[in-house]
């Protein structure tokens, strides 16, 4: 028997689909390749956040009382309110965008010149929030104090509301020296010199009755524990190692120094790629006013970086309900 191996002609060809897969360009298509091969980026992200929540669940942060703070409104304990915000003009943005698209579908070079303004707009008022955000949270409120053993002790009234250090601890009127590792104090550092010094503490617990301690373990019902007077008092003068304020890449005055890690890294990386669409958005949208699509009778650099848009407001989503609600 004899088999025919044809080269050339359509007839030997493999590939018949053209040079549109699946009705779609090779633009789309490499755009989706990229959001897929993000995707599974974030995905490994999210699943090693929530095996160290899982793993560390008794002393991890809980959300409530970490995101509380709203612009122009000091001093007000508004959980999650301005955090729900950013969402509902990052999920908004989308909607714009949507709205772009379509308008390009339809050839109207107006409708897509507002739209996409209005998704720019959006995404900029995201990224600043964001940056706000990691102001607040890098800036603490309250501070806290660092066992030796690296756990944070935080301080609370009779009726368990928190207490910041400012309100029952005096600085003494003296000079201190960072802890650093070229004073020989290899065991012992600090980021940032904080405001008080743990003996400070310590004066200041004694001097208020009302003031307790509260550790990072939960109880059954899920709050954290706060030991009685005689417990609080020695814990801090056995325990104490070092005043925390705000977060940072070390130390965390909610909690875990591991949640405010992987809160920089992947709230950061998510907001790099917000950024990113924010620029990618305005050079589109400089050529639709140019009318470089109109010339082409063609809008789908819009709808390829409306792709893009929709997949960066989705990983929020995830990341929202991660970080968040959870």
């Amino acid at each position: 028997m004899s088999s025919t191996v044809v080269t050339s002609g359509s007839e030997g060809k493999t590939w018949g689909g053209g040079n549109e897969p699946l009705k779609a360009s090779y633009g789309k298509m490499m755009m989706w390749f990229f959001i897929v091969s993000d995707a599974l980026t974030f995905s490994g992200f999210l699943a090693a956040y929530g095996f160290s929540r899982f793993k560390f669940i008794d002393s991890w942060p809980i959300a409530d009382e970490v995101f509380t703070h709203v612009p122009f409104l000091h001093g007000q304990e508004l959980p999650m309110i301005y955090v729900a915000f950013m969402t509902f003009i990052l999920i908004m943005s989308s909607v714009t965008m949507v709205l772009a698209v379509d308008a390009g579908h339809h050839l109207n070079k107006a409708k897509v010149t507002f739209y996409m303004f209005l998704t720019i707009i959006g995404g900029l008022i995201f990224v600043g929030s964001q940056a706000w955000e990691w102001a607040t949270f890098i800036q603490g409120d309250y501070g806290a104090v660092q066992t030796k053993g690296g756990n944070i002790l935080q301080f609370v009234d009779a009726e368990g509301h928190r207490v910041a250090l400012r309100d029952f601890v005096v600085a003494e009127p003296k000079e201190r020296t960072q802890h650093e590792r070229k004073s020989g104090l290899w065991f012992t550092s600090e980021s940032a010199l904080p405001t008080y010094t743990v003996e400070e503490v310590i004066h200041g617990l004694e001097a208020h009755d009302n003031v307790l301690v509260r550790t990072q373990t939960l109880t059954e019902e899920g709050e954290k524990t706060i030991l009685s007077r005689a417990e609080s008092l020695e814990i801090i003068k056995a325990n104490g190692k070092q005043v925390v304020e705000g977060a940072n890449l070390h130390v965390n005055e909610y909690g875990s120094p591991l949640f405010a890690d992987f809160f920089f890294f992947i709230t950061g990386f998510h907001g790099f790629h917000v950024f990113s669409g924010v620029v990618i958005n305005i050079i589109i949208f400089f050529n639709v006013v140019l009318g470089t699509y109109e010339k082409r009778k063609s809008y789908e650099m819009v709808e390829k970086v409306g792709l893009y848009w929709h997949f960066v407001d989705l990983v929020w989503v995830f990341v929202f309900t991660f970080f968040y609600l959870v």
